[in-house]
């Protein structure tokens, strides 16, 4: 009961001090990787044996104004013994002078293909609609003096979209396919010559499979996924590796992820010009005792010009609820 409180009150400290009102819908970062796929992936809605609460906090460049922060927390379940899961994200992005709030509700529902819940075989579809509010603060643009293109207020715009996406498992075999920012969305967004653009679409596919031993306390999880945005056709693929190991007191699990984008920027070199390709380096640590869940992942970013060397903290708090027996025989973290 202790634990339970402390678990709450920690949550409470981080949302008061994150929490407040960059130009994309929900930032995608490593968090997926600490037990939350949820957050990327609207089809995991009560995809897993247990419900899930999961806060994540997210910190770039300590000691910088303006520093880019994400705050996030998302719930997912099973209604009752039906085949339909529900969901739903709230999160707050602060970069700079842009900041966005929004909140994403989903419904889930899931296919078994198997005669009976031993084998995992499973179809995954999910929906979310969510509601995101842009925000520009002008407000000390405008010490010199009068600008005409500038306003010197906050501007602000609220927007209506959707994620679409589907998963499907097979023993231990699970693949993912998101298309987020369906719909097009006039926000404040603006492309590299500072034009407005309404298309926010990006594409996301996840696959993975997991490997151990009969009877062994250690099993292995390689994964990657690919993603795409459709305004400007950047892409950028992670690959990943996760350990699991069964304790007495739950299950504890860490892993790398490298993130390479395949579109290069040029930069002046000296008497030169080179190009680099933005990469992340994720080493990511978790624990889980009595359903709790806590998770730290820290991104290092490895490219010649960076902003800061410093790198990016997120820490994951979790707890998962309403629990079943577990269902399948199978190693899949994500679902059983």
């Amino acid at each position: 009961m202790r634990l339970k409180n402390i678990f709450l009150i920690t949550i409470v400290a981080l949302f008061s001090a994150q929490f407040s009102t960059a130009q994309e819908g929900l930032p995608i970062y490593s968090d997926y990787l600490s037990d939350n796929l949820y957050l990327i992936h609207p089809s995991m809605a009560g995809a897993a044996n247990c419900a899930k609460l999961r806060i994540t906090g997210r910190q770039q460049w300590f000691g910088d104004d303006n520093a880019p922060k994400l705050i996030t927390a998302s719930i997912n379940g099973r209604v009752g013994d039906s085949q339909s899961g529900i969901g739903a994200i709230v999160y707050s992005d602060k970069n700079g002078y842009h900041s966005q709030t929004g909140a994403y509700f989903t419904y889930g529902y899931h296919l078994m293909f198997s005669r009976s819940e031993t084998d995992l075989n499973q179809l995954s579809f999910g929906l979310s609609a969510g509601a995101i509010q842009y925000k520009l603060d002008e407000t000390s643009f405008l010490a010199d003096g009068f600008d005409p293109i500038i306003a010197g207020i906050e501007q602000s715009a609220t927007n209506f979209n959707v994620d679409l996406g589907f998963s499907y498992f097979l023993y231990n075999f699970y693949a993912h396919a998101t298309v987020k920012n369906l719909l097009k969305n006039d926000g404040i967004n603006f492309n590299e010559q500072g034009l407005s653009y309404d298309n926010l679409r990006t594409y996301l596919l996840s696959v993975g499979n997991t490997f151990s031993k009969y009877g062994s306390d250690w099993s292995f999880e390689p994964s990657a996924m690919f993603m795409y945005r459709d305004a400007t056709e950047e892409a950028s693929f992670d690959i990943n590796l996760k350990a699991y190991k069964t304790v007495d007191f739950g299950k504890i699990w860490g892993g790398l992820s490298y993130r390479r984008s395949l579109d290069g920027a040029e930069f002046v070199d000296g008497s030169g010009v080179s190009s680099q390709k933005l990469q992340y380096i994720t080493p990511i640590l978790g624990v889980e005792v009595n359903n709790f869940v806590f998770a730290y992942t820290y991104s290092y970013q490895a490219n010649s010009v960076v902003f800061n060397n410093g790198g990016f903290h997120q820490l994951t708090l979790g707890y998962n609820f309403n629990c079943g027996k577990a269902r399948y025989s199978c190693n899949c973290p994500a679902v059983n």
